[in-house]
This record gives C-alpha cells, structure tokens and sequence, in this order.
C-alpha cells in the first residue's frame, strides 16, 4: 500500500479547516496542517479534526508549504505521495481519490486538479483569479507547449519528485513554481478536473488588491524567469 500525506496551508481558516480534514478520505497516512501565524482557532481545531499541526510563523503560502516539506522530511520514513490543498473548503477533499490514482498505477508523476468552468460553483472564483489562469496557462501553452490549463492549489506529487524540484517560492508563486519545474524537467502529468466552491471566508490572496496584485506579478514573473533559463 502506497503511502500518501496530505499538507494544508492554513492562515485563521477555524471555521472550515475542520470540514476539510473530516472528508480527506481514510486512504491517507497523515495530515499535516501548517498553521501560518494564525490569530484564531486553527490550530485547536485541526488538531481537534485529527490533523498534526506544525507552526510556521512566516506568512506566505510558500512558506507554509515548504514547512510542511521540512515536517515530512525529517521523519523516518518517507511518504510516496503528498497532497497539497487548501484549507478554506473550496476544494473538495474525497477528490484525492481520483487525483491521486494515476500516481498511483505508475501513469505520471504530478496531477494537478483543474477547476474547469462547468464544476465551478457560481462566485467561487472571482474574475482577476479566472483571468490570471488563463493568462498564466496561455503563456506556458505558448512558451513551454504546456496542456495546463489551470494553477489549482489542489494537487499530488511523487514525493521524491517534489524533493527534485527543490522548490523555493515563499508567497504567491508557489504553484505555478511548481508547475514550470514540471514542465522544464519533462515530468509526467495530468490534469483531473475537479469541482470547486465558494470558500469558507474572505481569500488572503484574491480577496485583496493587494494580493491581487502580487500574485499576478509573482506568477508572470516566475514564468518569464524560467523562459529565459530554458
């Protein structure tokens, strides 16, 4: 039996991290929620849920994520496959299922859960975060011969290929960090289109101008920086 691991960034998301650890199916080995300096009760209630809860208290999501990396790997034995998804209930976890299957029978080693229009739910995803996708997708379509058609948070990796890519982004440009390695490096992957809701609160990212913002220039940045390293 494969071992999998499931990380979750978590910045005050006490109302929904619960619901997100509770409908991971039982397939999964460990969940480990990183509290990213939460002022609320996220911690309690992840570890309530059942979760392990380590703390990082650098605000970024790449910083929560790479914390949750340096969790696992100073374990003593190491997973085959780790999840990342977010901690507001806009995915839906029993989707590891699917999303983790063709890792499973050795078809690919990365699998990126696409929110495809059609299984988005009205108002989940606000129209500077469609936008941005497309914008980042059709830049690696064109610049990489990229199949990707989204950045979703929701997502499975070989372990031992997420040590390869020994990723570095701290805040906004985790993901499309991660999906530029993918492509430079000529690993094997798949899409798997996912359902996607109206997340539990206000998002830290494209609830913002802010936020907004940097994610946008983080993200073309990222894409930009690894074209001319090709």
């Amino acid at each position: 039996m494969k071992s999998i691991k499931v990380i979750i960034p978590a910045f005050n998301e006490e109302k929904s991290i619960g619901h997100v650890i509770r409908d991971i199916p039982k397939i999964v080995d460990e969940i480990i929620v990183v509290n990213n300096n939460s002022t609320d009760n996220t911690q309690e209630v992840a570890k309530e849920a059942g979760a392990t809860v380590v703390f990082e208290k650098r605000k970024g999501y790449g910083y929560s994520c790479l914390k949750g990396i340096e969790y696992i790997n100073n374990q003593d034995k190491e997973p085959d496959i780790v999840v990342f998804l977010d901690g507001d209930f806009s995915d839906f976890p029993e989707e590891l299922i699917p999303i983790t299957e063709p890792i499973l029978n050795g078809s690919v080693d990365f699998v990126l859960g696409s929110r495809v229009k059609k299984l988005r739910e009205k108002g989940s995803m606000t129209p500077q975060q469609v936008f941005g996708n497309w914008l980042a997708c059709f830049l690696m379509r064109i610049l990489y011969k990229s199949s990707f058609t989204d950045l979703g948070p929701f997502r499975a990796i070989k372990w031992d290929t997420l040590i390869d890519l020994n990723m570095v982004d701290k805040t906004y440009g985790w993901t499309i960090e991660m999906q530029l390695k993918i492509l430079k490096k000529q690993i094997p992957y798949q899409e798997i289109k996912v359902n996607y809701r109206q997340r539990i609160g206000v998002s830290k990212v494209s609830g913002t101008l802010k936020g907004t913002i940097f994610a946008g220039v983080k993200i073309i940045g990222w894409i930009l920086k690894h074209y001319r390293t090709k």
